[in-house]
């Protein structure tokens, strides 16, 4: 573990701090207002346009699966699949400290708490555990297990605006709450697949999200194709009784009663509108008052209004995260198989940049709390800072009606299969074992390969024996199928 010399001190000037950064944007474009920048500078599509490459934060010795700003933005959180969580400052690309998560497996989530003084990281793994970092004074990192799931958990969720509490969703289809004043967890109840079905069954959770402007309540989704909404003061804290009750469902109708996708990342708008973004399927937008009911009528289906649809991203390799950009959420972020981030404009649904964000897979994408910068991972092992950057603004790239189409055949191929909930969770549990064992083999290998061979390596892995290739002219289209 690296020392980090007076941590409460990172934002100091000896480490460079991100605020002058901020003041640099304001300066040069005449916004001597934080808001008054953030409302008419960050929303514009010349901004989003001309976002670039800012740099890459290198350190972590395999596939980064988690990015998350603290609540000021001045610091970035990272963790990967090595078990090591890194806390660096973006703006001058700094790692300042780096220390072992106690995980025995991959990092899929990393939180800073707020309030926190920036010294207690929550994180989750594969392990199936839910573990605290707390920094001490001297430098010190303390890690201790909070809970644990049977199986992965993939998301955790912070109460907006507390130091203390923190909830958690797993494999095993169980919604944990956190109270760290007491090291407590609490599991509130099992997400079952009662929605329209006579016999109910587990759904192994892969996101979890609290609506900011309406904490009470809380959106899951996973194995099925449901994101249910709870209401918290509604879940019973006695765990031998039900709480499975959701206040509302939310799902296409074209959808329903389909067993071939599920849900891998969930977003929350600062108005309460719900993203959705489903496996080797399309990403949806849905409005609060568009939500069904725990048991909808064929009635309310006929009634219900068709959400807005994000498409030309592929979404089947991976777990995948979706969110918004902007000051008040105008725009719309996804990663994609094919390696690019896609971003489109919220209301119309119109792609307004595609960016080369990884060579393979790109997983997660996180917006800056305050100003115009975003940060991206997967399966390459560096955190990508994106900025806008004052030269010339791009044009979507030539061969885009190519890339997108190779996504669509590539959902359409795969919407041939069709997958149990039960068989989708065990999918995606065989990929995670094919990832470890093709790991153990790199690494007992005697020669060094390098950071390009393994990231190609682990994508071979994960197709386990796809023939499809990638050719090596500039015009390909990076297809995106796999068998």
């Amino acid at each position: 573990m690296e020392n980090l010399h007076n941590h409460r001190g990172i934002t100091n000037a000896n480490t460079g701090p991100p605020r002058g950064f901020t003041d640099i944007f304001r300066r040069e474009l005449g916004f001597s207002h934080p808001n008054a920048f953030a409302r008419r500078f960050s929303a514009s599509e010349v901004l989003v346009k001309s976002l670039n490459l800012y740099g890459k934060l290198d350190g972590h010795g395999g596939c980064v699966n988690a990015v998350e700003f603290n609540s000021t933005g001045d610091l970035l959180v990272s963790g990967s699949d090595d078990r090591q969580v890194m806390l660096w400052n973006w703006a001058s690309k700094a790692r300042l400290l780096a220390y072992p998560s106690g995980h025995t497996d991959n990092i899929f989530q990393t939180k800073i708490m707020p309030f926190s003084g920036d010294c207690r990281i929550i994180t989750s793994a594969a392990d199936g555990q839910v573990r605290l970092g707390l920094f001490r004074e001297g430098g010190g990192v303390e890690t201790t297990l909070l809970g644990k799931h049977h199986g992965c958990v993939y998301k955790l969720a912070v109460e907006p605006g507390s130091p203390h509490i923190i909830y958690s969703s797993g494999e095993d289809g169980f919604i944990q709450h956190f109270d760290l004043r007491s090291n407590s967890a609490t599991k509130l109840f099992c997400c079952s697949s009662s929605t329209g079905k006579q016999t109910p069954s587990k759904i192994g959770l892969t996101s979890i999200v609290i609506d900011s402007r309406n904490p009470y309540y809380f959106a899951v989704g996973g194995s099925d194709e449901y994101a249910r909404v709870y209401d918290i003061r509604k879940c019973q804290w006695i765990s031998a009784r039900n709480s499975d009750q959701p206040v509302k469902t939310f799902c296409p109708r074209h959808l329903i009663g389909s067993n071939n996708v599920h849900i891998t990342g969930l977003a929350y708008s600062s108005f309460s509108e719900l993203l959705v973004s489903y496996n080797d399927e399309l990403i949806y937008l849905f409005q609060k008052n568009e939500g069904m009911c725990s048991s909808p009528s064929s009635e309310d289906l006929k009634n219900s209004n068709e959400p807005q649809v994000y498409s030309g991203h592929r979404n089947a390799q991976t777990i995948k995260g979706v969110n918004f950009f902007g000051p008040n959420d105008e725009y719309v972020l996804s990663g994609s198989d094919c390696g690019h981030i896609f971003i489109w404009k919220k209301k119309e649904a119109k792609l307004v940049r595609l960016m080369v964000g990884d060579q393979h897979v790109v997983n997660q994408l996180e917006a800056h709390p305050h100003i115009p910068i975003l940060a991206t991972c997967g399966i390459e092992k560096n955190v990508k800072i994106w900025a806008p950057q004052w030269n010339d603004i791009p044009p979507l790239p030539g061969n885009v009606k190519e890339i997108m189409e190779a996504n669509r055949q590539g959902r359409e191929d795969r919407s041939r299969v069709t997958l149990t909930p039960d068989v989708i969770m065990h999918v995606l549990r065989l990929q995670r074992r094919q990832t470890l064992a093709y790991i153990e083999r790199r690494y007992s290998r005697a020669d060094i390969v390098s950071d390009d061979e393994d990231a190609e390596g682990y994508l071979l892995g994960r197709l386990d024996g796809d023939a499809s290739s990638e050719e090596d002219s500039p015009g390909n289209s990076r297809d995106c199928n796999i068998s």
